[in-house]
Parts: C-alpha cells; sequence; structure tokens
C-alpha cells in the first residue's frame, strides 16, 4: 500500500477518497450477504444491526456519487475514474466471496482484511493507469 501512495501522481487525491470508499463498501456488503462464523466477536455486532440491502444500496449509491463528481471536477482523469469505479466494485465483491468461500463465512478480521486489501489492489491498479 505504501509502494502503491508513493507512485500515485499529483492530481490523484479522488483515488485515495474511492479507495477508501470501495474498501468500506466491500466490508459492508460482506457483512449483508454472508454468514458470520462465530456467535460473539466486534464482528459480530455489525452483523446484529444490519439493515441490507439499504445498507449497502446507500453505500453503493454514495460511490456512485464520488465517480460522477469526480468526473465533473475532472473530466481529463475519465479513464482513471473507468478503472476505479470497475475495479473497486470488481475488488470488494470478489474479495468478501473469496473469503466467504474460503472459510464458509466471515470474522471481524476478514472484514478488516476486504477493507484492506480492497484499498491495496485498487491503490495498485490506479498506479497502473
Amino acid at each position: 500500500k505504501t509502494l502503491a501512495l508513493a507512485e500515485l501522481g499529483p492530481g490523484r487525491g479522488w483515488v485515495l477518497v474511492a479507495a477508501m470508499v470501495w474498501g468500506r463498501w466491500g466490508q459492508v456488503v460482506a457483512i449483508a450477504r454472508y454468514p458470520y462464523l462465530r456467535a460473539e466477536g466486534k464482528g459480530a455486532l455489525h452483523r446484529e444491526h444490519r439493515r441490507s440491502p439499504q445498507d449497502w444500496l446507500l453505500g453503493l449509491g454514495l460511490a456512485l456519487a464520488l465517480h460522477g463528481l469526480w468526473v465533473w471536477r475532472s473530466p481529463h482523469q475519465l479513464a482513471l475514474v473507468g478503472i476505479t469505479l470497475l475495479g473497486g466494485l470488481g475488488f470488494s465483491l470478489a474479495l468478501g466471496a473469496w473469503l466467504n468461500r474460503r472459510l464458509g463465512g466471515h470474522t471481524g478480521d476478514t472484514y478488516g482484511a476486504t477493507v484492506e486489501w480492497t484499498e491495496t489492489l485498487l491503490l495498485c491498479l490506479a498506479t497502473l493507469a
């Protein structure tokens, strides 16, 4: 993550915000879609208070609005916006599904891993754009 941040060029602040948004949205989707593996723990609290699908739909709407604002403010970065949008959506959905398939559900640790891995992969992808 540190190397990807160092490689981002000037004027790429939107990438940082997008990475944070998609990472957290991936966590919300994992909480809403997949079973929790433990009866207790910090992650169980999130699972108890979920209101799917409005939680993940609201987050998706905010993520899409962010990308729309980004295009409006920086139309010359349209390719980067598209790459970040598709990459963020793909990484956040795929990581939650992959962890669920490997472990049979999620824990607080895998919720955190979804955030960190989505952010890192998206930042790495943005350095290639």
